[in-house]
């Protein structure tokens, strides 16, 4: 068969659905193998031969010369030596001939069958490709459309014709608007029969962190890294941050002239509070820089129990500990460090030396 147009064809839909052509014509190639069989009774003895510079598509069986054909030989694997020189005329016991069959001839049903095998392939092609598009996506943000809103789910558009959903609890309440684009996190892939199953996170603190990668060229770059980062979804987070180049200031960095880097940041996180506090190698410092926007006045610290008591301005108490303790908790969680901490009065109290 000699089609230009098909090849044509063909090149368009590899585009169309991003999948290899040489995938594409394997499925094809499977296709016209499954309609042969089916018109010459199940013989299993062509292969499909694609030339593309002919514009050719050829089924070529294959059989062997015989003077008379072995009942347990598989099935039209041969050809008694009278058959095979009607189709050659020199033709030998022991040669092997071969047939060209052109798909053109096949039967209607038997070009139906080719034409499933080949509708399903591509689909299963298109499941592949997606699955490992989104599998290389595993630990990073996306941007995601919201399409569907239920009271407990909200359905999010990934691109790629696949689709995913996440508990409505877990998105602001601004992000519940049909067309809204959100940021999500991927956190998880899992191949299923309908394509892949994605799991992602509004709620994730890595959903912060490449937020604010993408906000910092200095994060981007390497200059500047994030040691550790606690969140409370939706209300405050904090982020520990060092520098790799001792002129590189990393709050300054994160935060931007007048903020404007971490506002961008917390613009997305829709009104999400960030504190952005410096890394030190000095246990003492880097509990202080934790609980700011308190200041201490001392830190106790604990090497072997890597716990540390943080004195504070009787005034700063609440301050340093935070509304249910958030400020505390986020502390220790971004810090690495057990902190308890203390108003100055209760230190004298309780006689501890600093």
């Amino acid at each position: 068969m000699i089609s230009k147009e098909f090849f044509k064809a063909l090149d368009q839909v590899a585009e169309d659905r991003d999948v290899p052509k040489e995938k594409i014509l394997d499925i094809l190639g499977k296709g016209l193998l499954n309609a042969y069989k089916k018109d010459y009774n199940g013989q299993q003895n062509a292969k499909v031969v694609f030339n593309e510079e002919r514009a050719e598509i050829l089924i070529v069986a294959t059989y062997l010369v015989v003077e008379d054909i072995d009942p347990e030989a598989e099935k039209g694997t041969q050809i008694t030596v009278d058959e095979a020189q009607e189709l050659k005329k020199n033709a030998r016991v022991g040669d092997i001939i071969e047939v060209r069959i052109t798909p053109k001839d096949f039967g209607r049903i038997a070009a139906s069958s080719a034409k499933q095998i080949l509708t399903q392939g591509l689909k299963q092609l298109e499941r592949e490709r997606n699955f490992e598009i989104f599998s290389a996506k595993v630990g990073e943000m996306v941007i995601a459309e919201v399409v569907a809103i239920s009271d407990e789910f909200v359905t999010l558009y990934l691109g790629y014709e696949t689709e995913t959903s996440i508990p409505a609890r877990d998105l602001l309440e601004s992000d519940l608007v049909i067309g809204n684009q959100v940021r999500v996190y991927i956190t998880k892939v899992e191949q299923t029969t309908k394509g892949p199953k994605v799991y992602v996170s509004r709620t994730d603190r890595n959903l912060v962190k490449r937020l604010m990668e993408n906000a910092i060229p200095e994060l981007q770059e390497g200059i500047v890294e994030i040691m550790g980062l606690a969140r409370d979804p939706g209300d405050r987070c904090k982020v520990c941050v060092a520098s790799n180049n001792p002129k590189v200031d990393p709050v300054g960095a994160c935060l931007g002239r007048n903020g404007v880097r971490i506002r961008e940041v917390i613009d997305l996180l829709n009104g999400e509070k960030i504190d952005v506090y410096k890394y030190s190698e000095n246990p003492e410092e880097l509990v202080s820089n934790a609980i700011q926007p308190a200041k201490s006045i001392a830190v106790i610290i604990d090497q072997r129990e890597k716990s540390a008591i943080a004195i504070v301005p009787d005034d700063q108490l609440s301050l340093a500990i935070g509304k249910r303790g958030q400020n505390a908790r986020l502390a220790v969680q971004s810090s690495g460090w057990k902190i308890d901490i203390k108003s100055e009065t209760d230190a004298l109290i309780q006689d501890i030396q600093h």
